[in-house]
């Protein structure tokens, strides 16, 4: 320990928590678990703060010592929703030895056992002691610690075996006897230490080396050893003459975790030891991970698989491609296909990757010559043949490959294809061979092949699933898990994280996990564990595509929730129309957007992310390009208003609505989008209105969220959405206060008064109306505040105040003509009608009304128009009928497509 390092044991947990997962956000949630579990104190998120400000004041303190300077970059970084530990690869320990391991495993792999075991005896010089002795351990610390020190024996084990290849057996014993002592349950050691003795002509001692070992197994756990310690154990008592070292048949198995030759858990070795070939294996090769225990639904494409793989299905297809967004558990249905096959492929069933360990995309070469080196010909199957060297170019591996495969029952597994020109050169060099390919692109380029595509499970499977891998708590618990499920979006990667994140932290609750996923800005961090980490497994489909797909993936997250249309990402991209729909048809082709038909709707297509695509977009729009954002959603809100104004004036022409300045997309035509069904556009699209005034406001973007909010009232108004109304236009009110604007605020004041009004929150309508009128006045717009009259009048007599409704009227018709507003006597003229209507006046009611068709007409409103000409025609039929006014309630057309029941008998006049 450095002396500016904390002595305390709590931030020493916040600096290991951070260091173990350096160049990763940690969330804060997780460091708050890590430190004090279920329980935090209510000052938890000060108190880590404090932590942090000690760690910075010390890595700053020790890293400008160490360079003799002062002004150090900081390491420790705030990054929502955490912080992260920002270090180079040689920085830190951990790193380093990571790096040597890989060094060492790939080594190990080319057979270059002493760059194997010199790598490997590096990576373990770096250990001190047990990791993260001395730290208390939280969770993720707890998980830490136990995968470190696994990595640690599986490095000391592969190190072992590359010395055994080398002949330092007897080296090697006393190593051996002591690490077989202090691991007596680890069967690896004990066939190291068995063949340390046997070819030390220590056959005895060997044998009862295994002995020690077949008790220790019995007494500890009540099982007998594993398949390899038992064959090892038969070739010592045979004295098989080729467990010696100058006959020791090759390999056929690597260390435990797989290397580029075999995957962990690979047929033959189960103990992953990475000393397999201590019993010989004249099975059929077999090169696959192992089944998912916990495999869950999925039986029709599993079905169809089965048929393929029995070639019973039409056609001569014999290539499977499996396709889906990552997480999808397109590997695991692979390999659970190709285990329950092992008796239709006796030559042979084989998996390769086709990425390295960073994900990039490997040549159609490697993984060429990754296939022969597992597909054994009877050239390496003789005791004395060394390894098969392999030709170098393309052409001739391929040649090779087919040769090999030719006239045999072999299943391949080609996993995570990156392209079909990945593949085209083995699938050629594979003919009559069964192959299975996974992808999280379409591929669909590829000849007879036969495509399924893995959608997430439906919310049933999801359930089980998290059943299956959550435990007792899990199922105690249902309805909390249904909504994990849901939150999860019913992906097989995220739930099985999110089951065994639970599993892990005995201290949870299913319903607490719920409520950690809930929110969309931190889901993602809770769904990481250890090496499983959702978000790093999504961010590869992010990285296979293009810059300009990645650029819209991280811009259309900014789109509306559930769906958009392709308009809104002509908006977002800022491209023509065709540009923008190849773009976002890429990213459905890469499975990060989803598209769905939707017949009967303006817009056919619609456009969708996934529930855990969406965070992840907002996030690397934060982290790689913040700019990109606010310019985004301008461009978003402004082809919003642009439609909404168009749809507004075709549903409802003449309504005032405010003003905006900056010229509309050119990109958008409203005519096109919106067309002849105006109300059904609004219907389609009410969603994204809503988030794109919420949008504007959360950008600052005033004039835009108040204009937006108007353009919308008519439509909330005619489909009584009263709380989308008072929403949008609530966050409009604060935004025209923010920037000032008085006559912003005056429409929203008036549009909050009739919607207070729809609501008969009468006298609060009366109080907004007033409240706009006098900012109209304040602004010298004596149309608004003569229409404000009008509204409060309307206010009055959904009160039943008869008379005081009259007297507004009048004052508002008086104030139209002064200013020539003709939509203005419009709505007062109305307003006189119902007021002589309701006091059995009916000839005075039918002339005001056509009074009011008059006006309307000159005003060149048609909506006003045939609303006074409908309602003159309503009351010329009363007055023909003889039917005395006030006899029952009577519904009143008030406004146009606005009813209101008034009271029968009018309320006592006021004085």
């Amino acid at each position: 320990m450095t002396p500016q390092t904390p002595s305390a044991a709590k931030p020493r947990a916040v600096l290991a928590t951070l260091l173990v997962q350096s160049n990763t956000v940690v969330s804060t949630h997780t460091l708050i678990d890590e430190l004090w579990g279920a329980e935090p104190p209510r000052t938890a998120t000060t108190t880590l703060q404090v932590y942090v400000s000690q760690l910075r004041k010390a890595l700053l303190a020790e890293t400008g010592e160490a360079a003799g300077v002062t002004g150090t970059a900081q390491p420790l970084l705030t990054r929502p929703p955490g912080y992260l530990m920002q270090l180079a690869p040689e920085e830190l320990d951990l790193a380093v030895f990571e790096s040597l391991r890989a060094e060492g495993r790939a080594a190990y792999g080319r057979r270059e056992y002493e760059a194997a075991s010199r790598a490997l005896s590096r990576a373990l010089g770096l250990w001190t002691g047990p990791a993260l002795s001395g730290i208390p351990h939280g969770p993720s610390l707890e998980t830490s610690a136990i995968r470190l020190n696994e990595l640690r024996a599986e490095v000391l084990e592969q190190r072992i075996s590359a010395d055994l290849r080398l002949g330092l057996h007897q080296e090697l014993v006393g190593e051996l006897m002591g690490l077989a002592h202090e691991h007596p349950l680890r069967e690896t050691l004990h066939c190291h230490l068995m063949v340390a003795l046997y070819r030390s002509g220590r056959q005895s001692d060997a044998l009862q080396a295994y002995h020690r070992a077949r008790r220790s197994l019995a007494d500890e756990l009540a099982v007998e050893p594993g398949p390899v310690l038992t064959r090892l154990h038969e070739r010592v008592l045979a004295s098989d003459p080729s467990l010696a070292r100058h006959g020791e048949p090759p390999l056929r198995l690597v260390p435990a975790g797989g290397s580029d030759d075999r995957p962990a858990g690979g047929s033959g070795n189960r103990s992953g030891d990475g000393s397999a070939g201590y019993g010989r294996d004249t099975r059929p090769t077999v090169w696959l991970p192992p089944a998912a225990a916990d495999f869950t639904g999925r039986e029709d494409q599993l079905a169809v698989g089965e048929r393929l793989l029995a070639g019973e299905l039409p056609g001569r297809n014999r290539v499977l491609v499996l396709s889906g967004r990552a997480g999808a558990g397109k590997t695991a249905l692979a390999v659970r296909l190709a285990h329950d096959a092992a008796g239709r492929f006796p030559d042979g069933r084989v998996m390769v990757t086709l990425r390295d360990a960073d994900g990039r995309a490997i040549e159609p070469r490697t993984a060429l010559a990754t296939l022969l080196r597992r597909l054994r010909g009877p050239r390496a199957a003789g005791a004395d043949s060394g390894p098969e060297p392999l030709p170098p170019s393309e052409t001739e591996l391929a040649e090779l490959l087919h040769e090999r495969t030719e006239g045999r029952e072999v299943l391949i597994i080609l996993d995570d294809a990156v392209s079909e020109a990945q593949v085209r050169p083995v699938l050629s060099a594979v003919p009559g061979s069964t192959v299975i390919l996974t992808s999280r692109q379409v591929l669909g380029a590829l000849e007879s092949a036969r495509h399924l595509t893995l959608d997430v499970l439906s919310t049933r499977e999801a359930e089980a699933l998290l059943m299956a891998c959550g435990g007792p708590r899990m199922r105690d618990d249902p309805e909390a898990a249904g909504e994990i499920a849901q939150l999860c979006g019913r992906l097989p990667l995220a739930l099985r994280v999110a089951a065994a994140g639970l599993a892990a932290r005995p201290h949870w609750t299913v319903a607490g996990l719920a409520r950690r996923l809930r929110d969309e800005r931190t889901r993602l961090a809770a769904l990481a564990l250890g090496d499983l980490d959702v978000r790093d497994t999504l961010l590869t489909a992010y990285r296979d595509v293009d810059e300009k797909a990645r650029r819209a993936f991280r811009i259309l997250g900014l789109a509306a929730l559930p769906d958009f249309a392709p308009s809104t990402g002509t908006a977002l991209l800022a491209v023509d129309p065709a540009e923008a729909e190849r773009i976002t048809e890429q990213l459905v082709q890469a499975h990060l957007l989803e598209a769905r038909r939707q017949p009967g709707r303006l817009a056919p297509v619609r456009y969708s992310f996934h529930s855990l695509l969406r965070p992840l977009a907002l996030e690397v729009l934060a982290e790689e390009a913040p700019q990109e954002g606010r310019a985004a959603v301008e461009r978003l809100c402004r082809a919003f208003l642009t439609l909404a104004r168009h749809a507004d004036a075709r549903l409802a022409p003449g309504r005032e609505r405010l003003t905006y300045e900056a010229e509309p997309l050119p990109a958008i035509s409203p005519g096109e989008v919106v067309g002849n069904a105006p109300l059904r556009w609004f219907q389609e699209e009410s969603a994204g209105l809503s988030e794109a005034v919420r949008q504007a406001h959360a950008a600052g973007l005033w004039s835009l969220c108040c204009s937006l909010a108007s353009a919308t009232a008519g439509y909330y108004e005619a489909s009584a959405l009263w709380d989308e109304w008072e929403t949008t236009h609530d966050l409009a009110l604060d935004a025209a206060r923010r920037s000032g604007d008085v006559d912003a605020e005056a429409v929203i004041q008036r549009s909050l008064g009739d919607l207070a009004w729809q609501r008969h929150q009468t006298s609060l309508a009366i109080d907004r109306y007033r409240l706009a009128r006098q900012l109209f006045t304040r602004q010298g717009d004596r149309v608004a505040a003569g229409r404000c009259l009008s509204a409060e009048a309307d206010a009055l007599l959904a009160m039943g105040q008869i008379v005081r409704a009259g007297h507004g009227y009048a004052r508002a018709l008086s104030a139209s003509r002064l200013v020539d507003d003709a939509r203005g006597s419009a709505e007062s003229l109305r307003g006189l009608a119902l007021v002589a209507q309701r006091e059995g006046r009916h000839e005075e009611a039918l002339g005001r009304m056509k009074e009011c068709e008059s006006a309307a007409r000159t005003a060149g409103d048609r909506r006003w128009t045939e609303y006074a000409s409908r309602t003159a025609s309503a009351l010329r039929i009363a007055l023909a009928s003889g039917r005395p006014a006030g006899a029952s309630s009577i519904p009143l057309e008030v406004r146009p497509g606005v009813w209101l029941f008034l009271p029968s008998r009018p309320a006592q006049r006021a004085a």
